[in-house]
């Protein structure tokens, strides 16, 4: 059998819950409305599939552009490129800096 090449191998250990995050998840992390110029970090959340960003920005810490639908877009640099990426507010928390 051949390997897979799906959008979420080699995701086991990266997208694992810990016991006390398992259930449902907090309206407020929903219903938050992020304004263009805020910073946010991509924190995919496993238990919902729909605007999941790929692994590859889990962590990043990015701007928000603009609303695109009930999704955001989102500027994260990744080497030396600027990628715009689409996520929905289940995958976002705001960037605490200091």
């Amino acid at each position: 059998m051949t390997k897979s090449k799906g959008f979420r191998k080699k995701t086991r250990a990266l997208l694992k819950k810990k016991p006390r995050e398992h259930g449902k998840l907090g309206l407020s992390r929903l219903l938050h409305e992020y304004k263009p110029g805020d910073k946010v970090v991509i924190k995919i959340d496993p238990s919902v599939q729909k605007g999941m960003p790929h692994h590859r920005y889990h962590g990043r810490v990015g701007v928000i552009i603009s609303k695109r639908g009930r999704a955001y877009e989102v500027s994260v640099t990744q080497g030396n490129a600027v990628k715009e990426i689409i996520v929905r507010p289940e995958h976002l928390r705001i960037h605490a800096e200091g």
